[in-house]
């Protein structure tokens, strides 16, 4: 399964941000019925400068964020809390699924505040946006709801405590 990861910022290298994309990403489309080794997924590793930006331009808020997603199609339900539909596959037989980006010091901060790791905490957020990228959301509390639980049983299979537990 190809994830590929273009880092802006080097911290994400010497954290192995490629590996934890890889690994939570196998696990995520695995479980959720979908062929990882067909699925490609482009992660921009960055910084909180860059994704402030990025924040700005797609979603008119000037400031930085943890991750950002850009789905390549439109997946979500029409009705709260239902599950979306997977993706199908390309004539070649490829599911290009989107893009993530992803900002070191927001992450950091939110590891160190949270008192979790940052690997733990991006492994988190990487499947977030994955998650995402497949139609996921958590804007309405059904959705919400079907979301987190899948980000605690996908990070659970990964050995992961609950993210949102305190």
């Amino acid at each position: 399964m190809p994830v590929e990861v273009v880092t802006e910022d080097s911290r994400w290298d010497d954290l192995g941000l490629e590996d934890i994309a890889e690994k939570v990403s196998a696990e995520a489309l695995a479980y959720l019925g979908l062929d990882p080794d067909i699925c490609d997924i482009t992660l921009l590793a960055c910084n909180d400068a860059r994704i402030a930006v990025l924040n700005a331009d797609f979603r008119d808020k000037g400031q930085p964020t943890n991750v950002l997603s850009w789905p390549n199609a439109e997946l979500a339900p029409e009705r709260e809390g239902e599950k979306p539909d997977l993706p199908d596959p390309d004539i070649m037989g490829e599911l290009a699924l989107g893009d993530i980006a992803i900002a070191y010091e927001t992450c950091a901060r939110e590891a160190a505040e949270s008192g979790k790791s940052l690997n733990d905490h991006s492994t988190h957020l990487v499947l977030h946006g994955l998650l995402h990228l497949l139609g996921y959301d958590h804007i309405r509390d059904g959705d919400a709801t079907l979301m987190e639980g899948l980000e605690t049983t996908i990070l659970g299979r990964l050995g992961l405590d609950d993210p949102y537990s305190d």
